[in-house]
Parts: C-alpha cells; sequence; structure tokens
C-alpha cells in the first residue's frame, strides 16, 4: 500500500481519465479498512482510501479538528497530483469532506455524505471515557453498541469491534473531539457541489433527521434512506449503498484539468 505525505492510501485504478478521484475519508478511529471492497475496488472508478494520520498505518498523531483533518487531506492531493476529487466521507469522514468543500471548492467535484450532519455532538459521558484509560472500554463498548442496527451480523461486530480496538486512545478520543467541535450548520448553503446524503434508518449516533438537514440545506443534494441498516450503514449494507453510489458517481459534470 503506497504513502503520501505520510498517508498511507490503497488505490484502484479502474477509472476513465474523464472521471474525477474518489478520496474516501473513514469515521472516526477508523481507517481504510472501514470501507468494504465493494467501495475501495468499485468499478470503473480511480478510488483512493486513506487512512488519516494516525490511524491505520499513516504516520503521525490523530487531529482534534475536521478543519486539520481536511488540510491534511488537501496537501495528501497535492502530493499526489489530484487537483480535483470527489470527496466520500462516513461520519466524522463526511465532516471532513463538508470542510474540503466549503474551503476548497474549486476541488471539490462532488460530495458523498454517509451518516453525517452539519453538526456531529458527541454525548459528555462519551467524552469524558474516552479520554480515561480507566473508563475506555466503556466508550468503545457505547460506540460499538451504536454502530449498528439490531439486524447487524455478529461476525461483523467482531470484525468491526477488533479494528476499533486497534485505534490509539488518543487518537479515538481526539477524533471525538473533532466531531463535537464540528458545526458548519450557517454554512451549508455555500456548499455548491453535487452532493449525496445517505443514512440508515436505524442510526442511532447521527439520526436520519441530521441527513435529511443536510439535504434541505445544501442546494445540489439529494437524499438517500437504507432500510434497516445503522450508523454504520456501508458495512452493514455494502451493496445498496455502493450501488447507490456508483449512479451518484455517473451523474457528476467533470472536466479534467477545470
Amino acid at each position: 500500500m503506497p504513502a503520501s505525505n505520510g498517508l498511507y492510501y490503497f488505490l484502484h485504478e479502474a477509472g476513465k481519465p474523464s472521471r474525477p478521484p474518489v478520496v474516501l475519508l473513514h469515521g472516526a478511529g477508523g481507517s481504510h479498512l472501514s470501507w468494504p471492497p465493494e467501495f475501495r475496488r468499485m468499478g470503473g472508478q480511480r478510488v483512493y482510501a486513506l487512512d488519516l494520520p494516525g490511524h491505520g498505518k499513516s504516520e503521525g498523531v490523530g487531529k482534534q479538528s475536521a478543519a486539520d483533518y481536511a488540510k491534511t487531506v488537501a496537501e495528501f492531493l497535492d502530493t499526489a497530483s489530484i487537483w480535483k476529487a470527489v470527496f466520500v466521507g462516513h461520519s466524522m469522514g463526511g465532516a471532513i469532506a463538508l470542510t474540503l468543500a466549503l474551503d476548497h471548492p474549486e476541488r471539490t467535484a462532488g460530495l458523498g455524505l454517509l451518516s453525517c450532519g452539519a453538526r456531529l455532538p458527541v454525548a459528555p459521558s462519551l467524552l469524558e471515557n474516552s479520554a480515561n484509560p480507566a473508563t475506555y472500554a466503556l466508550a468503545l463498548q457505547f460506540l460499538l453498541d451504536g454502530l449498528f442496527s439490531p439486524h447487524a451480523d455478529a461476525r461483523l461486530k467482531a470484525q468491526t469491534s477488533r479494528l476499533l480496538a486497534a485505534t490509539r486512545p488518543a487518537v479515538l478520543h481526539g477524533d471525538l473531539v473533532a466531531c463535537n467541535a464540528f458545526d458548519v450548520t450557517k454554512s451549508l448553503e455555500k456548499v455548491r457541489t453535487p452532493t449525496l446524503v445517505l443514512c440508515g434508518d436505524e442510526d442511532r449516533l447521527t439520526p436520519l433527521r441530521f441527513s435529511q438537514a443536510l439535504a434541505n440545506h445544501i442546494p445540489s443534494a439529494a437524499l438517500q434512506t437504507v432500510d434497516g441498516a445503522g450508523h454504520a450503514v456501508m458495512l452493514e449494507q455494502p451493496r445498496r449503498v455502493s450501488l447507490l453510489l456508483s449512479v451518484f458517481l455517473m451523474t457528476i459534470p467533470y472536466t479534467p484539468g477545470a
């Protein structure tokens, strides 16, 4: 797996030069493995699945704001010679994608916002527990309980538990701080890029009303809901969600070099 600007990434080169590359941005405590193969190897698309700083195999330490993560991603684009991309983010990754669209509209060809909102408030107890080694296990359990719908496969939950537990506690806590501080409620109408907003109808961490608010206030946004899926919608329903994303990507107008 290659690296650029200290970030490891998985690259799938199947897209045509006439289509914008897709950059996948994982959520709090995640890595590129938070995206199932249906996303990392999406047919007909050039896909970069990143490990954010301090996550997975990437160097450095995690950040504590979506803006700092967005700056790192913009620097990655520079070193990887990517001028413009579609940013697809899950939860905190969606906050980073929104920040990129607001701070770098000229480099944003489109947005895919999964299980996201203009705000991502975190329960005070979760912030406290994630900062304390004595209660860190409670924070992990809270997240795992909230990530999935009641229908999720036990093996999927166990796999996600292992991946989340591999994240350094300070990194996960910093991610939660970044989520809690994020708020672009008053800026959504400035987002002018084509946007797909997608949410599971059983999301307990970022309920459907957050996605509905995004779709209502971003001028070029469309909302898709996925029945029977929770916060980790792309893990519970990978085929359904990747299909919706693929269809959306084909609708994005794009001129290479523009």
